[in-house]
């Protein structure tokens, strides 16, 4: 699925929305392991991913060709500082309406409207690609994630007390969310 969109941000920059690519794959990696050092909300610590560039060229370019998973960048002044996605949860009959969604950002970005517009987005591609439910995991302690995801119309249905063990906070609670995308 094609995707591009330009967003001029809170504080007047541009800031395009598109498919990543597998030329991408560098910047992406980048971005990963930067913004994945930079908080205690995502899934895992930069230094447990072994993440080859050339892997990430060819995931990278498997989901640009797929149909049912896309992944989107945002670049603010040529640089990537954001990436989110929307996955299959299985290709099984029972299952295949449902779709997970996933979302980082650079620190240095947050509040900007990136976030949001990066969800929208995503939000608009699963509706494109047929899904029926569009899921998510948050960390209970992000108070911004969890209000950006309710806003959007995101419902919680449990809750995992014991998600993640951090490093720093021992465990996590993760929040379960689901949006239905047929409104």
């Amino acid at each position: 699925m094609e995707y591009e969109k330009m967003i001029t941000l809170k504080d007047g920059r541009t800031c395009i929305l598109r498919n990543a690519v597998a030329e991408d794959a560098e910047a992406v990696l980048t971005n990963f392991f930067l913004t994945h050092s930079q908080t205690v909300y995502l899934a895992s610590y930069p230094g447990e991913n072994v993440l080859a560039l050339s892997t990430e060229k060819v995931y990278l370019q498997k989901i640009a060709e797929s149909d049912r998973d896309v992944q989107l960048v945002a670049k603010v002044d040529g640089i990537i500082v954001g990436s989110a996605g929307v996955n299959s949860i299985k290709q099984v009959e029972k299952m295949k309406h449902r779709a997970s969604f996933g979302i980082s950002i650079d620190q240095a970005f947050w509040g900007l409207g990136i976030g949001r517009a990066m969800m929208e987005s995503c939000i608009e591609c699963a509706k494109k690609m047929g899904y029926v439910q569009l899921e998510l995991e948050v960390v209970a302690d992000n108070k911004r994630a969890c209000a950006l995801y309710h806003s959007a119309g995101f419902v919680e249905y449990g809750r995992n007390p014991k998600g993640f063990r951090s490093r720093l906070n021992g465990w996590q609670e993760l929040v379960l969310m689901r949006k239905e995308l047929t409104e």
